[in-house]
């Protein structure tokens, strides 16, 4: 089966790997389809308007069904394209010139904006998923260096996947000894000529036209493609999306190779290969658009594999509203998960409790489905609690989509664990990997049916779910409590119980729980003791930060707190953690501040490693539209300055050198390897880590000033 796709002058070339090596067909008789669909009059009129147009190969008619619930399948106008890239481009000049005059929403688009390969394979019903296992190579670079052009840092190294050349083991990560750029672009010459990879994973996709402009200065043969050729697909891009800034780098493509832009791809970065092949499988994304794509654009994608299959089309840009509700359904409705106020401060003997997947199985197991909502068929039945919604009892889309990665997910969890008693390592690993991407494919399938450009998404299915959810997590209350525990904390899918009395055995609860409600309840963990940090400034817990010691084990866990913060620096989340550790010993806040001193003391004399000061930010937007002097515009501003400018949506890694100064005096990058710090702003972020560890115990951050002021009595804790 192929692999790669390249699409050169209108035909197809597929690239698969055999046995024997690798083998290339070029497919010149495949022509891309995308569909009209409105009046009859609309649709003549617009047949007669796009018959003439160059990119257009032909124009018919047939019968496709327009949306999931539909009863029967409407004439639709096909329109086959030259070019597979132009689809796209194809539809907005059709919109912009051939529909312009008719009314507004006469005419629909549908199957428009899918990726080359993705359209391909699915309209012709070519499976992306390698029969062989494939090669990879690893091209990295530092920041800095590929700022400065700079090769000579250049580092080759294998990556996951099947390799025939020992040289390529995923273990080697130093790079080859070079005197020049020359020397780099030869070794990264030999190494491809030596392993003839079918999957490039470069650190950073600039990476790519930085080598192969210098390798045609040097009048180097550089074989980055298995023909020659680097074509940039796409320029890079920032866009915000609820709030965040995101950044998507420039995507690049080489002939008969496989690009994975390790640094802008979050699936690769979560599951490696192992993992992108499970979704290409389930997807039919080709492994270099699997990579680049977002979890919501792999879930489109599997979604459109199945619409495909019932012959439904997909719409180019959603248009189902809302359906109307008064006030007071609306306030049923839109009311999201469910939680309880954590009760703040360290409870011992605390079980957690989390329902397995649990939107996902409410999805599969009460058939939610935009399909099946608030059907017409049942129109009478009160099905979803408190909103009154009927699902209908015919099979819906999204079980379709959903029940086969539920299944896969259970089936890889018990490989992993058999591997595991079997001392299997590469099997476990793979096998986690896999669950892995299931899994972000699972977390992201409900929040997306609220999402208001999700293809197939619907707010009625959203409000469904979250309110079988409440539904579910207020009955496993209800139990728990009948059968002596006390709940503790709760939210949406978990729930942390302590016995309160004569209380049944944990496995007694998940199993009666799991009998009621029909969905799994397991057993997450136990711990010695778990603490709920306050809201900072309130005396309310905060949903998502607290940490406990798991039992029968030296194992914490924490979550929410500054240790598990990407812009925490080492220092303060080893820091952190150290204090957590003195908490279990002692018990007492006045300990973890007498070790709080310890390394404040380690700090204000200068022993800290700058490099452990380490903190890193994601940029909201670029170094002269920021109107603040804060922290992360300095570090804009100086990245700036060094010649490697960031984009909003990129991480920036800064050691903060002078709190007081201005701009981007006020820090250097890691990568300046500074020699000196700010001892009084990380003071304050150490004093700040503390009081996520003592305010459950009612202890504020000037309270912990006040205890480790000078002339106080030390206890022997701070000496552990």
């Amino acid at each position: 089966m192929p692999f790669a796709f390249d699409f050169e002058d209108g035909d197809v070339v597929e690239w698969s790997r055999t046995a024997d090596g690798v083998a290339s067909a070029r497919v010149t008789d495949y022509a891309p389809t995308l569909r009209f669909a409105g009046p009859e009059a609309a649709l003549d009129e617009l047949e007669a308007r796009v018959r003439t147009r160059d990119s257009v190969a032909s124009v018919g008619r047939e019968r496709k069904y327009l949306r999931l619930d539909a009863d029967e399948r409407a004439e639709v106008l096909r329109v086959e394209a030259t070019d597979p890239r132009d689809v796209p481009g194809l539809a907005a000049r059709i919109r912009e010139s051939s529909l312009a005059d008719l009314a507004p929403g006469a005419v629909r688009a549908y199957d428009v904006d899918l990726d080359p390969g993705f359209r391909y394979c699915v309209e012709t019903g070519t499976s992306p998923v390698p029969n062989e296992g494939l090669r990879t190579l690893r091209l990295e670079l530092p920041d800095r260096a590929l700022a400065d052009g700079d090769l000579s840092e250049l580092v080759v190294g294998g990556g996951d996947g099947a390799q025939t050349d020992a040289d390529c083991d995923a273990t080697e990560r130093e790079p080859p000894t070079v005197a020049s750029d020359r020397d780099a672009v030869d070794a990264a010459a030999a190494r491809l000529d030596a392993v003839d990879p079918d999957v490039l994973v470069v650190s950073d996709a600039r990476l790519l036209p930085l080598v192969a402009e210098r390798a045609v200065a040097l009048g180097a043969d550089l074989p980055l493609g298995r023909r020659p050729g680097l074509e940039r697909l796409a320029g890079e891009n920032t866009v915000e999306s609820y709030g965040r800034v995101r950044h998507s780098p420039a995507r690049y493509d080489v002939p008969g190779r496989a690009v994975v832009d390790a640094g802008g791809s979050f699936l690769w970065n979560q599951s490696r290969l192992d993992g992108l092949l499970y979704l290409v499988e389930r997807s039919w994304r080709p492994l270099q658009e699997t990579a680049r794509a977002s979890i919501g654009r792999v879930l489109t994608s599997i979604q459109t594999r199945e619409a495909h299959a019932r012959d439904v089309l997909v719409p180019w840009n959603k248009w189902r509203p809302e359906a109307w509700k008064s006030v007071d359904d609306l306030h049923a409705a839109d009311r999201g998960g469910l939680t309880f106020d954590p009760e703040v401060g360290l409870h011992e003997d605390v079980v957690a409790f989390d329902f397995a997947s649990l939107y996902p199985r409410i999805i599969c197991d009460r058939n939610v489905s935009p399909d099946t909502v608030l059907c017409d068929c049942h129109a009478g039945r009160d099905d979803v609690p408190e909103l009154g919604y009927a699902v209908c009892d015919e099979r819906g889309f999204l079980p379709d989509v959903l029940s086969p990665l539920l299944a896969d997910r259970r089936r890889l969890k018990r490989t992993a664990r058999a591997a595991d008693r079997a001392g299997d390592e590469a099997t476990a690993t793979a096998a986690r990997r896999r669950a892995g991407a299931i899994k972000w494919v699972l977390v992201s399938c409900f929040g997306y049916q609220g999402y208001r450009n999700a293809k197939f998404g619907r707010i009625e299915c959203h409000e469904a779910i979250n309110a079988y959810a409440r539904d579910v997590l207020l009955r496993a209350k209800s139990m728990a409590e009948a059968r002596g525990w006390r709940v503790v904390h709760g939210i949406v899918d978990s729930l942390w119980l302590t016995r309160d009395g004569d209380a049944c055995t944990p496995e007694a609860l998940s199993a009666a729980v799991t009998d009621a409600v029909g969905i799994p309840l397991d057993v997450e963990d136990r711990y010695d003791w778990a603490c709920f940090v306050p809201k900072r400034g309130s005396s309310r817990g905060a949903l998502t930060r607290y940490f406990g010691r798991v039992a029968d084990r030296e194992e914490y866990t924490v979550r929410g707190i500054e240790c598990r913060q990407r812009r925490t620096s080492a220092f303060v989340a080893d820091a952190q953690r150290d204090l957590i550790r003195t908490l279990d010993r002692h018990r007492t806040p006045e300990a973890v501040c007498d070790r709080l001193g310890r390394h404040l003391s380690s700090l204000r004399r200068g022993d800290v490693d700058p490099a452990d000061l380490v903190r890193t930010t994601r940029l909201s937007r670029r170094a002269d539209e920021y109107d603040r002097d804060s922290l992360p515009a300095a570090a804009a501003r100086r990245s700036a300055d060094c010649g490697v400018p960031r984009a909003p949506g990129e991480r920036v890694g800064y050691v903060v050198t002078d709190d007081d100064a201005s701009g981007a005096a006020r820090l250097a990058l890691d990568f300046e390897d500074p020699a000196d710090y700010d001892a009084d702003h990380y003071a304050a972020r150490l004093v700040r880590a503390a009081e996520s560890v003592v305010s459950p115990f009612g202890w504020s951050r000037g309270r912990v000033r006040r205890h480790l002021r000078p002339g106080r009595d030390t206890t022997l804790s701070a000496f552990d």
